[in-house]
């Protein structure tokens, strides 16, 4: 019997279940939200309006987003205690898990942990959206040796989060930059992170629960930690001119080129255009196009000898690295713009649950006598 069952390694092919939240479109080639194209709402809206778009499913009208943005700008600070709490991490420790550990403790200080009616469900969301970027901006300023800087509630979120890591807010075209990535980054269908989301709502556990468990599985390579693996990769190669044979070397040794292929993309990441456009602002804004010329000879060979694509974490590494961030910092980033689309996954999944609950092969040996203890010599 067991011979004739199918097993999908990581669930290729599977469909687990019904979603209203994105699509990637094969006839276009476009990741949508909610029926929107990414590229068109970054050229078009704000992360502030695709966060409303994916928790209400249409886009905001100005009063909307005005009562959004202002419900965000009142819970950005964070407790007392948790800022005691981050003083205490260890100044090694990676962002993500400096991250993963604030929202479990935001999650049991929350007035509404136990209660997962919808309405409190997104009260909660809202907070996360809110407090996470305060988090992880004091948490890297801590790990520097530097006090945090509180949250400014004059400020737009994207202006507010360089405000809080660098204490300045950079000129409009890098805050463009940075507003497009977060909305590349928001949202991307049943990805190993907000899969991971949805199985613990399913269970009935808290926001709070489903976002820990969501941050936890981001941090690895194979997922949102491969911008940060990009921008490493770039650093090892010396110059553009070096880029062709470096890769090559990578070839012959069958060694992992990061940033490149994509489960779902065959034809290419609908989202690399954008990103790249703004990464190559941001090149041109500070000056220093080496890293976007050295991504430009590697795009080339990859694809020419391998027939492989760049996926989104290709150009937002080197766009990251340009606008001042710290490498480690990069997938801390990526939190902040996909709790939007966590929270999305975790109100639909929690709609219509289902516990997930999938089933597994048995390839072990079949069911025997334990032999006493003695009787084993």
């Amino acid at each position: 019997m067991s011979e004739a069952i199918e097993v999908r390694k990581g669930l290729v092919g599977v469909y687990a279940d019904d979603s209203a939240v994105s699509k990637v479109m094969p006839e276009t080639n476009s990741l949508t939200y909610r029926g929107y194209a990414v590229q068109d709402l970054c050229e078009n809206a704000s992360f502030d309006e695709t966060a409303y778009l994916l928790w209400n499913g249409e886009l905001p009208n100005r009063a909307q987003l005005a009562a959004f943005q202002a419900e965000e700008k009142a819970n950005r600070a964070l407790s007392p205690a948790l800022l005691r709490v981050l003083r205490e991490f260890p100044r090694e420790a990676h962002p993500m898990d400096m991250i993963r550990t604030a929202v479990s403790f935001m999650g049991m200080e929350d007035p509404e942990t136990a209660d997962i009616s919808d309405a409190a469900q997104r009260r909660k969301a809202m907070r996360l959206l809110a407090k996470i970027p305060t988090a992880v901006a004091a948490s890297n300023r801590l790990s520097k040796g530097l006090e945090p800087i509180a949250p400014d509630p004059a400020l737009p979120f994207c202006e507010n989060f360089f405000h809080m890591v660098f204490g300045k807010v950079p000129q409009k075209e890098v805050i463009k930059a940075f507003d497009v990535s977060m909305i590349l980054y928001a949202e991307h269908t049943f990805n190993a992170s907000t899969f991971t989301a949805r199985t613990i709502t399913s269970t009935m556990a808290d926001m709070h629960g489903a976002i820990t468990g969501a941050i936890a599985a981001l941090k690895g390579p194979l997922h949102g930690g491969a911008n940060e693996a990009v921008m490493h990769m770039l650093k090892e190669i010396p110059s553009p001119e070096a880029a062709e044979a470096w890769i090559q070397d990578k070839f012959d040794h069958k060694a992992l080129v990061m940033g490149f292929g994509h489960r779902v993309y065959k034809t290419g990441d609908s989202r690399v255009p954008t990103m790249k456009k703004y990464a190559e602002i941001m090149a041109e804004v500070v000056g220093d196009k080496r890293w976007m010329n050295t991504s430009a000879v590697l795009a080339r060979v990859m694809l020419e000898k391998k027939n492989i694509h760049p996926n989104l974490d290709f150009p937002a590494g080197p766009a990251y690295y340009l606008m001042g961030f710290d490498i480690p910092l990069f997938t801390p980033i990526f939190v902040c713009s996909r709790i939007t689309g966590w929270a999305a996954h975790v109100l639909e999944q929690a709609a219509d649950n289902r516990l997930i609950r999938p089933l597994s092969r048995y390839t072990g040996v079949e069911q025997r006598p334990v032999v006493p203890l003695a009787e084993r010599g």
